[in-house]
């Protein structure tokens, strides 16, 4: 048996796919790439209006109607600027890096399900370009590859700030891999099957978002951090790095990682969508109406579950104010992946227990009270520790009487006095000169201060 008919045994969807013709399957693949063009640009449209609402402002508003021909105005400026490579810097990575961040982008929608099975031009397929059985495993790895697009490109730069803000945000965008692929392990064991199509089949009756609220919301925390959006956009914190890893680029290099940002807000909503929010199937009440999951109508569900999560990114900018770095990790190492941890063997073992024909109502419940325990405990027990911390450094400062003195030139040029620490005192006799000084004849002194004698 070849790799096609396994894959076409695994889902019913996959063998639909492998019978449509080579023209079907490239008009699907030119389909998804000019959809995902010119949805990045109505989100830059969109994401300006929204902010500009919200900020009591107008917004774009003269080119195109509403101004929804700006963000194609955007890239022909960006298109027409001058493009500039560091003397220092490595040519051919340079150029690379923005190509290798801006196609996982793309890729990574290539086995997310739009609809049902239609005719097209006579043809019966799947509104979706493949299925595989490790599908949502492809959509990590892809996702993965872009990181060494955002590593070489601050490393092939030549410069430090953009080296700093490569590694900080490989450094970010691996931390919320780790949570985001633990939410998925949940919708595995629910659903029994890695594969999209299936995913969403598994959601006819129930959504995941509230059979697996936990991981939905974890999800939700990390396809933020994984995008480098605010308030979790630390690589372009513009008081200590500028603009990040791509402080360097202009012209069409800038604009592909930018495409690849605007892209992966698309593509983490859609998987979103797809695992928790029923994928293409309609929300209720719409879906008590017997022809909603037929036909094309599913693609217009689809289209406004994605709308409404990129909407969820926008609200969040408009809002929130951006993280220290401090705090975002340990948000993601210390509350995000042992809540996941802890939430994988609570569903693994109500599972477990119902294949064993046990009631797993009480188990769930409870299991989930004691999670919100655990992480309500977790927040009390760091609250104290802070509070413990400052009392022990409030009682260390009593106890010395006074700041400790320090050396402001001892690193080769002054620098300012630290909290808790004081700068040395004049010596008497200097100042007893200067007062003596200053009474004998104020403005000489003051003259001689000003020029430096």
């Amino acid at each position: 048996m070849n790799a096609v008919e396994l894959l076409a045994q695994e889902s019913p969807v996959a063998r639909v796919l492998v019978d449509d013709p080579w023209w079907l399957v490239l008009g699907k693949a030119v389909v998804v790439f000019g959809f995902l063009v010119v949805v990045t640009l109505f989100n830059i449209w969109f994401e300006r209006r929204v902010v500009a609402f919200m900020q009591m402002r107008v917004g774009p508003n003269r080119v195109g109607p509403a101004g929804v021909l700006q963000g194609l105005a955007d890239g022909v400026k960006l298109a027409l600027k001058e493009d500039i490579v560091p003397r220092a810097a490595d040519r051919v990575v340079f150029v690379l890096a923005p190509v290798i961040s801006a196609i996982p982008a793309f890729l990574a929608f290539a086995v997310i399900p739009f609809g049902p099975q239609v005719s097209v031009l006579g043809e019966e397929t799947a509104l979706q370009l493949t299925d595989l059985p490790v599908a949502v495993l492809y959509v990590l790895a892809v996702a993965s590859v872009g990181i060494y697009g955002i590593v070489l490109a601050g490393w092939s730069s030549g410069s430090t700030y953009p080296l700093l803000g490569g590694l900080r945000s490989s450094a970010q965008m691996i931390s919320y891999e780790v949570a985001m692929s633990l939410s998925f392990a949940a919708v595995f064991l629910y659903a029994g099957s890695m594969s999209t199509s299936q995913i969403v089949a598994a959601q006819e009756r129930l959504w995941f978002a509230v059979a697996l609220l936990p991981s939905f919301v974890v999800y939700l925390v990390a396809m933020v951090g994984e995008t480098n959006r605010a308030p979790f956009d630390l690589p372009e914190a513009e008081g200590e790095l500028v603009g990040g890893f791509h402080t360097e680029y202009s012209s069409l290099k800038f604009a592909l990682f930018f495409l690849a940002e605007y892209i992966n807000m698309v593509t983490v909503s859609a998987l979103a969508t797809t695992l928790f929010l029923g994928g293409w199937r309609a929300p209720w009440p719409i879906s008590l109406w017997d022809g909603a999951n037929s036909g094309w109508w599913p693609v217009l569900w689809f289209l406004a579950k994605v709308l409404a999560l990129i909407f969820v990114f926008i609200w969040l900018r408009g809002t929130l104010p951006r993280l220290r770095y401090d705090q975002f990790m340990k948000l993601g190492w210390k509350v995000l992946i042992p809540v996941s941890l802890l939430w994988i063997v609570l569903v693994a073992t109500v599972r477990a227990l119902r294949n064993q024909g046990v009631d797993t109502q009480r188990v769930l419940v409870l299991g989930a009270g004691v999670l919100a325990a655990v992480i309500l405990l977790s927040f009390v027990y760091d609250i104290f520790a802070a509070r413990k911390e400052k009392r022990a450094a409030a009682g260390g400062s009593a106890l010395a009487g006074r700041p400790r003195e320090f050396d402001p030139m001892a690193g080769g040029f002054p620098v300012p006095p630290l909290p808790g620490q004081q700068l040395p005192p004049v010596p008497r006799r200097n100042r007893t000169k200067t007062a003596t000084a200053v009474a004998a004849d104020p403005v000489r002194t003051v003259d001689q201060e000003g020029s430096g004698a």
